[in-house]
């Protein structure tokens, strides 16, 4: 599965990020800050195209123009990685298939990378109606959330007729899955929460 990362800025970037941001805020023309800073229209160009390196007396001056306190332009830099992890539509780990053209497809929407799994959410793709589902049971909690098409879902002895946008949330320990495919294509997202024991 490809990964992908949010763009990590560097502190030149950065700092050049946050003075144009704050110079369009404040409706200034680059020509006006070097006019209030006393630093050339090149240089306040340079900096915010990230293209030099510059003194803090610089950008002391730079600040005082844009009325920011410099401490604003450093506030979010060193924020801690987040680790998120970004899957992009149609690029999730493809972890079942039924049949070729025909049947189901799940993608799994994560992974995790070591250590003990608290929740798997996948994307699940239904689009043969004949098709007869097992039923599942399995540890955990799951959460499960209609994203297109019709389904009857059967959860134990109780059936529900899920439309778009309708949710289910259940002991996942209990049978469960599709009765009966009412209107294909289906999307339906599944988010399994497994209980934290060891």
């Amino acid at each position: 599965m490809a990964e992908h990362k949010g763009q990590k800025f560097e502190l030149d970037q950065y700092i050049g990020m946050k003075v144009k941001k704050a110079r369009l805020e404040e409706g200034l023309k680059i020509t006006d800050v070097a006019r209030i800073s006393g630093i050339s229209q090149g240089m306040v160009s340079k900096i915010e195209n990230a293209q030099v390196s510059t003194s803090l007396e610089t950008l002391s001056r730079l600040c005082s123009a844009l009325g920011m306190p410099m401490s604003k332009l450093f506030n979010d830099f060193d924020r801690p990685e987040g680790g998120a992890q970004f899957t992009k539509a149609g690029e999730g780990l493809e972890v079942v298939r039924r049949g070729t053209e025909k049947g189901h497809t799940y993608q799994l929407l994560t992974y995790q990378r070591g250590g003990k799994k608290n929740f798997e959410p996948f994307l699940i793709t239904m689009d043969d109606l004949s098709e007869v589902f097992p039923t599942f049971s399995h540890p955990g909690e799951e959460f499960i959330h209609l994203l297109s098409g019709k389904i009857r879902y059967r959860h134990g002895n109780h059936l529900y007729d899920m439309k778009p946008g309708d949710s289910l949330t259940f002991d996942a320990e209990i049978p469960h899955g599709p009765e009966e495919l009412l209107e294909v294509p289906i999307k339906l997202l599944s988010i399994i929460h497994y209980d934290d024991k060891s």
